[in-house]
């Protein structure tokens, strides 16, 4: 089956890669028409999803993620009425010039050809993803979780069906159906027609596809995020960043995990910290050094364990640790971050400096929320993934990161001597 797939993508991406901006515009437009429009074959089967789901006594963060309703599908549409507006990258001239052999020679931005997304319960990775590669002239197979692949399923239908009503393949946008974990393994075989993977889930689901990938892998998604607290910043304006971070969607990867706090302000900023997380309804896991005195607010606060500082809550969890300074803030970081997005809070622009130099990670913040990781508040539109590695894409990935180049050059039956 898997075979067949591939081969179907890999067809399809030729008739993409000749299609001009105008006729891929044309198409998200009827895919985003076709969403609303057809709203309730996705809703009916999104429902199911839920319910088994809820049955099987899934998180409500995972819930959350795994939810659509009309007002979500009008935006995942919209979104994809978004990416119409960005510029299409595909036949950029990045570089080129003459050559002294006589050649005029260019390096032009391609399609990668056929990308393959391996993800979980976010049935709006599905459009994301589906509209992004259509732009950049590329064949997508997916592959969802188990828990939503009734979703992914009839959202790929009305995504195909609008596709035919252009005259092109349904093989431009596939879903892998079946919830068969041996087809993920097929898949990471697949690498005669499939060009790049990219898994978006757990740490599991990266360390399989790095270990038994025969495709490049581009690796992401997971993020225990960082904000570190300096003694030069305000309480209230860090309080206000503080809550953004973990409070305004903590079911994403780029919600913050773990507040690290300088021991100097440490004594004074700790109880209004307690406050401030009782009212939000924030769970505190505090380190020994700010156990006892956080034990003593108001909030609801646990000991920090170990593994914490490795995982992500996605919930309305967060790891407090107070440090001595900044070299231990950012070596913990180093210890334990994933090179998401990590944040400072200061008043010091000898702090900030350092603190991004020094820090790793494919987002670094200065006095703001780690929650701006993501292709839309970036300007890039709707995003495939956030990379965390170093090659070919780091950070949200748009439209850019799904292409790559090829050389052309042009003579005048020109031969090498």
């Amino acid at each position: 089956m898997l075979v067949e797939m591939g081969k179907a993508a890999k067809a399809a991406s030729y008739q993409l890669s000749v299609l001009s901006t105008a006729q891929k515009n044309q198409v998200l437009l009827t895919i985003a028409g076709s969403l609303e429009a057809q709203s309730a074959e996705i809703l009916a089967a999104n429902e199911q999803d839920l319910a088994d789901a809820r049955q099987n006594g899934m998180s409500e963060a995972l819930l959350d993620r795994l939810m659509l309703n009309a007002p979500r599908l009008k935006g995942i549409a919209d979104d994809v009425r978004q990416v119409c507006n960005l510029a299409d990258p595909v036949g950029e001239l990045i570089d080129g010039g003459q050559l002294d052999s006589g050649l005029r020679i260019e390096r032009r931005r391609v399609p990668l050809g056929v990308v393959g997304v391996i993800y979980e319960a976010r049935p709006n990775v599905t459009v994301d993803v589906a509209s992004l590669c259509l732009k950049t002239g590329n064949a997508v197979i997916l592959r969802g979780g188990k828990e939503t692949y009734r979703t992914n399923a009839a959202t790929v239908r009305v995504i195909q069906r609008a596709l035919q009503q252009h005259g092109l393949p349904a093989g431009a946008v596939q879903a892998i159906e079946s919830p068969d974990r041996e087809l993920v393994n097929q898949l990471l075989k697949l690498d005669r027609y499939v060009d790049m993977l990219i898994p978006r889930g757990g740490a599991g689901l990266h360390k399989l596809c790095r270990e038994q990938s025969t495709i490049p892998v581009i690796t992401g998604g997971i993020g225990v995020c960082h904000i570190f607290v300096d003694q030069s910043i305000e309480r209230d304006a860090a309080m206000k960043v503080i809550v953004n971070a973990k409070k305004q969607r903590p079911s994403a990867c780029n919600s913050v995990e773990t507040l690290l706090i300088d021991q100097a302000i440490a004594p004074a900023f700790l109880p209004a910290l307690s406050r401030r997380m009782a009212e939000e309804g924030i769970t505190l896991h505090a380190d020994p050094q700010s156990l006892a005195t956080l034990q003593a607010g108001p909030a609801e606060v646990v000991a920090v364990k170990e593994a914490d500082y490795n995982d992500e809550w996605l919930s309305l969890d967060l790891n407090v640790k107070v440090v001595a300074d900044m070299d231990e803030a950012i070596a913990h970081i180093r210890e334990h971050g994933t090179q998401h997005s990590d944040a400072i809070l200061t008043r010091s622009i000898q702090n900030a400096d350092r603190f991004v130099k020094q820090v790793d990670s494919s987002a670094v913040y200065v006095n703001a929320s780690t929650r701006f990781t993501d292709g839309g508040q970036f300007g890039l539109g709707a995003e495939v993934a956030v990379s965390t590695q170093k090659l070919h894409a780091r950070g949200p990935m748009g439209l850019e990161a799904l292409t790559t180049y090829k050389w052309i050059a042009y003579g005048d039956d020109t031969i090498r001597g």
